[in-house]
């Protein structure tokens, strides 16, 4: 066997309370020192990412939330836990840019160990751990080890910026009577089509 392990210092990232705070409902709630970490290793060896349990002022812990640059889709694989996957499609104007404030498909689906999860080429997507445990999964999506800055950066692939400017996705997963609901995220101007996979709405 030849494996080539000049990449694997690069392997891992972790994304911490701070950089978190651009995309909380609740930028100024208390959380964890890192959020979630992950295992990068491309198509051939899969990403994995585990979840911390728990909540920042009512909101269950989230992965960051990008849209894929290009014609690109990618599977999600739940390898243990339960959560949430939101999964949206921005309007796109008439130069072909995504619209930051308005929906054109909003999607919430819950998800437990053994699920797997298709996100299409053009939507956003992140994930949620609603449960006590760990959440962790696996995914297929490609990583470009040579154009990352440094362990913690995002990889090249997808665009976060929108997400930022936003503060998140357009709905939020938030407790409720301990269970999971949505609230939306008031800087949102428009959805235009929305399945909540069953949510209440708080």
């Amino acid at each position: 066997m030849n494996i080539d392990f000049k990449n694997v210092s690069k392997h891992y990232a972790s994304r911490s309370h701070e950089k978190m705070k651009e995309v909380l409902m609740d930028p100024l709630g208390v959380g964890p020192a890192i959020h979630y970490y992950m295992i990068r290793g491309g198509k051939e060896q899969r990403n994995i990412t585990v979840w911390e349990a728990g909540t920042v002022s009512s909101e269950y812990i989230k992965t960051y939330g990008h849209y894929h640059v290009g014609n690109l889709d990618e599977n999600y694989w739940i390898i243990h836990g339960e959560g949430i996957a939101l999964l949206q499609k921005l309007v796109v104007d008439e130069k072909g840019q995504m619209v930051a404030d308005r929906v054109e498909e909003f999607k919430a689906i819950t998800v437990k160990t053994g699920d797997k999860i298709y996100m299409p080429s053009g939507y956003g997507h992140l994930l949620v751990n609603t449960g006590r445990t760990y959440f962790v999964t696996a995914d297929d999506s490609p990583v470009s080890f040579e154009d990352k800055v440094d362990e913690a950066s995002m990889p090249g692939h997808a665009d976060y910026e929108l997400v930022k400017i936003m503060q998140g996705f357009s709905y939020y997963v938030v407790e409720n009577n301990g269970k999971p609901a949505l609230k939306k995220n008031p800087k949102y101007k428009e959805i235009k089509s929305q399945d909540l996979g069953g949510l209440p709405i708080i």
